[in-house]
């Protein structure tokens, strides 16, 4: 490249531009609050006009009232049928119009979830956005080896003390299983435990039983104190998958569904289905079919429990035709959840949905860019709270440590882009452009450059912006290496303390809790 092939926004000589660089890098990770990416607003991409959300949102509304769904238990035949539905002599269990439209009127709108302590807050309104772990994968990238082995109840706890420690990271819905507990009472406790433990942010878990909700549930009355104090500020959700696709209930999930519903745990109301096998190929019976799904389970635990949250989570994944596999990293699985998105909040309902499910088996390339793009979809169409956004890989089959240390920095640049560009006089900069011109000739001594410096930009933590010349006399690091050093240096130092010792002992006096005390 000629000099004259150079950028001319600056006079400064290449070394002053050099030292400006290394300073500006020290600066940007020292006292600097930066831009706030929690609960920003999106919802300013729409895959679907209007005609389009009208006419999926009639199709819904025909699956429930003309289709139905079959196996229904008899919680919800009685629920349903007492509120004007129907059971066939086909056995499917129709919703009559009349109770649609009541409980799309009547479903909780514009509530909270919470950490178990200030500043974790999860506001579901407004095409806020936040974005967290999830997947239940019963696989773990062995950081020592580089291969898979099966999860164990450490292996989740550790991915909760991750979470903790990274600010872009929102929420920690449970990402593992503990396959090293086989009693399932145990194996439910305990999830719930070492998530509660483990992150003082907003966490998701599951039941393998009906007879279980009450554990969990007299776990958070003991952590927040009394019931009253945990419905006031739910720092635990329920997920229940509560339909198979197409179109039949689960019977144990439904039972689940309704003890969440009773004892004032929110939930997440989930349907996964697989596009071309579970649901219909093209995209608008797809979304259709699985708003439906899903949309069935919400009014069941509404008839439950009129005042119960619950969050919409469709969950429809894209099927790779060739193979009969899952894609999850598809771009078609980004349109499709965005598309999801987009009919959750027509409704106006707090909704969930998945993005980040690389089919990548490692933190690569193929990782980055599958997550980025599904991520980045959903999240500014507006989705509240984007699950398996972090730490997945092999279709949700696995999990790495150091992806969640990785993916921390995407998702804070994700975040970062849903803000709108402010413009007025003062970002205009008509006066600062006018003296810079006829003065220095560059911005880098101007006070708002410094001011923004610190307060509009988000600086990664692992991600590399040094020179060439700097990266290779660190040794030409990348990226994985990077991560992987600092998984270990959190693991060996983030021990979160925000579970009171009194409330610890009381827990393991209660519980079978079978992580150390240490916790080490």
């Amino acid at each position: 490249m000629s000099d004259h092939d150079q950028p001319a926004a600056s006079s400064a000589t290449g070394r002053e531009r050099k030292s400006r660089r290394r300073k500006s890098s020290k600066d940007s990770t020292d006292n600097v609050s930066g831009p706030d990416v929690v609960g920003v607003k999106g919802g300013r991409y729409l895959p679907l006009d209007s005609e389009s959300v009208e006419q999926i949102d009639a199709a819904m509304r025909h699956i429930l009232e003309k289709i139905g769904l079959s196996e229904a238990p008899q919680v919800v035949i009685e629920r349903v049928t007492d509120a004007g539905g129907s059971l066939g002599d086909d056995g499917r269990l129709r919703f009559s119009a009349t109770l649609i439209e009541n409980a799309l009127d009547g479903i909780k709108r514009d509530f909270s979830l919470h950490g178990q302590v200030a500043g974790h807050d999860l506001h579901l309104r407004d095409n806020r956005v936040h974005v967290g772990s999830g997947g239940a994968a019963p696989l773990v990238l062995d950081m020592e080896t580089g291969g898979y082995r099966d999860s164990t109840l450490r292996d989740l706890y550790d991915a909760a003390r991750l979470v903790d420690s990274l600010d872009n990271i929102h929420f920690f819905s449970r990402s593992l299983v503990a396959r090293d507990i086989e009693d399932l009472r145990e194996f439910d406790i305990n999830t719930a435990y070492a998530s509660i433990a483990g992150t003082r942010k907003h966490v998701f878990v599951a039941a393998s039983a009906p007879e279980h909700v009450a554990d969990i549930a007299e776990m958070c009355y003991l952590v927040a104190g009394s019931r009253e104090a945990f419905e006031a500020k739910p720092f635990l959700s329920m997920n229940c998958n509560h339909a198979v696709p197409p179109l039949r209930f689960d019977a144990n999930s439904c039972e689940i569904m309704a003890e969440c519903a009773r004892f004032g745990i929110p939930i997440h109301a989930n349907t996964f289905g697989q596009l071309g096998a579970s649901s219909p190929v093209t995209f608008a019976g797809c979304v259709a079919q699985t708003l439906a799904e899903s949309i069935a389970g919400m009014i069941f635990a509404w008839l439950v429990n009129p005042a119960a949250k619950i969050v919409l989570g469709t969950r429809p994944m894209v099927t790779d035709l060739r193979t009969g596999g899952m894609a999850g990293g598809s771009g078609e699985q980004a349109l499709l959840m965005a598309a999801n998105t987009q009919m959750a909040n027509y409704y106006g309902l707090a909704n969930s949905t998945i993005a980040g499910a690389t089919d990548s088996k490692v933190p690569d390339a193929q990782s980055g860019y599958e997550k980025s793009l599904a991520v980045s979809m959903v999240a500014h169409a507006g989705c509240n709270l984007i699950t398996q956004a972090c730490g997945m890989h092999a279709s949700l089959m696995g999990v790495a440590h150091e992806s969640y240390v990785i993916d921390n920095d995407m998702l804070g640049g994700i975040m970062r882009s849903l803000a709108p560009v402010k413009v007025d006089s003062h970002t205009l900069a008509i006066e600062s452009i006018e003296s810079v011109v006829r003065g220095e000739g560059h911005f880098l001594g101007e006070a708002d450059t410094y001011a923004r410096m610190q307060s509009d930009f988000l600086y990664p933590q692992v991600a590399n912006r040094t020179s060439i010349d700097e990266w290779e006399a660190d040794g030409r690091p990348d990226l994985h290496a990077i991560a992987r050093a600092k998984t270990q240096e959190i693991l060996s130092s983030h021990l979160p303390s925000h579970l009171a010792a009194e409330t610890d002992a009381k827990l393991r006096e209660r519980f079978p809790i079978r992580l150390a005390q240490s916790r080490s």
